[in-house]
């Protein structure tokens, strides 16, 4: 069992009303991060998979909190996840927040069908990383493409990981690019 002792959390909240045009929204997004020990820093281990379920009560409760700040599941209907490796660690360390965070967001907003978006990188403390956001039954829910750019002054540093999940709360301010319309969506197969 890998130890990934949790240092901290810190929830991202913010309600968007105006984007350059008419008044609009609001529209809700929230992250929630949080600083784990990076077991694999500075090693190189083979088989990282098994690990993965290591994650997913982080997983679940980072879901939970996220949920309970942004004032319950009703109209949550975008989503991203994240992941960042201090200097000590590899690319692929990040990879092992894929299932924990991703299917942990999936069973708690109940139908969700679309993949959740994900981005990784390495860096220190101060950087940030931007969390991708899209349709959470819907691919290709044009509306709701969008990123939250999210960090912490303090992490991750060398041997840790800092892990992110975002949910949002309707489509862009003044979204009008066309496509897929959220209320078009078939629920079929989470593109379309």
């Amino acid at each position: 069992m890998a130890d990934f002792t949790l240092r901290k959390t810190m929830i991202f909240l913010e309600e968007i009303h105006h984007d350059g045009g008419p008044a609009g929204g609001p529209r809700q997004r929230g992250a929630i991060l949080a600083l784990v020990k990076n077991p694999f820093a500075g090693i190189y281990e083979a088989d990282l998979q098994s690990a993965m379920d290591d994650l997913k009560p982080l997983g679940l409760e980072m879901t939970d909190k996220l949920i309970a700040a942004m004032g319950g599941i009703e109209g949550i209907d975008g989503y991203g996840k994240a992941a960042m490796c201090g200097t000590g660690g590899e690319l692929e360390h990040t990879a092992l927040w894929h299932v924990p965070g991703g299917y942990a967001m999936r069973a708690r907003l109940g139908e969700a069908l679309a993949i959740v978006p994900s981005a990784m990188k390495q860096g220190g403390p101060g950087v940030r990383i931007d969390v991708p956001l899209g349709h959470i039954n819907a691919a290709y829910v044009r509306s709701h493409f969008d990123a939250m750019e999210v960090g912490l002054p303090e992490g991750p540093r060398a041997d840790e990981l800092l892990l992110a999940l975002a949910m949002s709360r309707g489509p862009r301010i003044h979204s009008r690019m066309g496509g897929l319309e959220a209320d078009q969506v078939s629920k079929f197969d989470g593109l379309r």
